[in-house]
């Protein structure tokens, strides 16, 4: 077994330098990160209706500026994953999040609807490329029958965000506007920065890394199928999230000042199911993602029915959060299945992830603005969990191997420095 003298192993086995406490404060480091694009992605869907306000728009053109920072991951993931493929992967990290923390700052200072859509565009660059390497740093500190809990921990940062940074966002939000928002999420980026340059270990570049080998990943179809998943099946779950806030107000009939609570039970529902898909996914892959997405198209069916009472519809929201750990065993999927272009797919899966935030969003813009009511995004939220199903058929059927986790192999670091 090779490791490198900075504590990446090569072979993703435990680490050889790195202690169990050195292990966790590389994953909190990476955590925080997973906080900070977790806060900007899903606050700009609650604070939605005060820059709609703002800007004198309505709030389906308004969940434009949540498609644009979508697109922003979909088009900067593969990019980036590609043309930093020789970088060192604790360069890459502070250098995403530098540009993060610049571009969430000029969010807020938007003086238009135009420029924030601009900046929310390229807020997105950074975004899967961040999570696709910090999963991959993870991965490889721990044994491989434990990758899907290291993964998941990068995870937690943004589950936690549910919890913490996107209620108080909406909150500070709603006291003090909607650009403050956007300015904390500038200020945990810069946070990141400095605690990825003190406990990241420094690295070398990878051995044989070049664009063309990270473009082989495109060749596989397991590759796609399991992108197809995430982009299709994931997107159930944003077309409710989005119009949440004010599903709660106009349907619900709460006070805005609850709607940061019911956040709030949605993060938690997201957090559980990530420790738990997490757990589940070393132990059996593709039947917890299978089973993710039946659970995630049962309640988001039940959600349109659940709106007419707070703690109905709150009980529903934990239990779609619950389905949003679908990330956990997709991520460790393409682990399995990438062979050695593990940055480009492990960026991908973000992709995929945010396809489904503009999919999602728009779609239930689209039944909200036909006159089918905001409670209308759970069908169509099911529907879309539905078809990532389709997909997962697909992928089991045209893999024999999928019940089993095969042989995973990490591109090859360079002895140390």
């Amino acid at each position: 077994m090779e490791a490198n003298a900075n504590g990446f192993d090569n072979v993703n086995a435990a680490p050889a330098t790195l202690t169990r406490g050195q292990v966790r404060l590389v994953l909190f480091a990476l955590a925080m990160g997973g906080f900070a694009i977790g806060t900007t992605e899903f606050a700009a869907m609650s604070l939605l209706p005060y820059f709609a306000a703002t800007f004198g728009i309505t709030e389906p053109m308004a969940g434009h500026a949540i498609s644009s920072y979508a697109l922003g991951v979909v088009v900067g993931a593969p990019v980036i994953a590609v043309l930093a493929a020789k970088w060192p992967r604790r360069k890459l990290l502070l250098a995403l999040m530098a540009c993060f923390a610049v571009f969430n700052v000029m969010t807020a200072l938007s003086p238009t609807y135009g420029m924030m859509v601009v900046f929310r565009f390229l807020s997105g660059l950074p975004h899967g490329a961040y999570f696709g390497v910090a999963m991959l740093v993870a991965a490889s500190l721990v044994p491989p029958n434990a990758r899907a809990q290291a993964a998941s921990r990068v995870l937690i940062g943004l589950t936690i965000a549910t919890i913490i940074g996107v209620p108080v966002a909406t909150w500070m939000g709603q006291a003090l506007g909607w650009r403050v928002g956007f300015g904390i999420v500038g200020v945990l980026a810069l946070l990141t920065v400095l605690l990825v340059s003190i406990f990241v270990p420094r690295d070398e570049p990878i051995v044989g890394a070049s664009m063309m080998r990270e473009l082989g990943a495109l060749k596989r179809p397991q590759v796609w199928l399991t992108l197809g998943i995430g982009a299709i099946g994931f997107g159930g779950m944003f077309a409710v999230y989005s119009y949440l806030a004010t599903t709660l107000v106009d349907v619900t009939h709460v006070e805005p000042g609850v709607v940061p609570i019911v956040l709030m039970v949605f993060g938690l529902g997201m957090t559980i199911g990530t420790f738990v898909a997490a757990w589940l996914a070393d132990r059996a892959l593709m039947a917890t993602a299978g089973g993710l997405l039946v659970w995630s198209a049962f309640w988001l069916a039940v959600f349109p029915f659940a709106t007419g009472n707070i703690y109905a519809v709150s009980f529903v929201v934990f239990m779609i959060g619950c389905g949003g750990a679908l990330g956990v065993p997709l991520q460790t999927r393409l682990m399995d299945v990438a062979d050695d272009a593990q940055t480009l797919a492990a960026s991908l899966n973000h992709s995929a992830f945010n396809t489904a935030n503009a999919i999602g969003p728009w779609l239930g813009g689209l039944a909200i603005s036909y006159g089918y009511g905001w409670s209308s995004t759970g069908w169509v939220g099911a529907v879309l969990a539905v078809g990532g199903m389709v997909f997962w058929v697909i992928s089991v059927v045209t893999d024999p191997k999928h019940g089993q986790h095969v042989r995973h192999h990490l591109p090859q670091a360079a002895p140390g420095e």
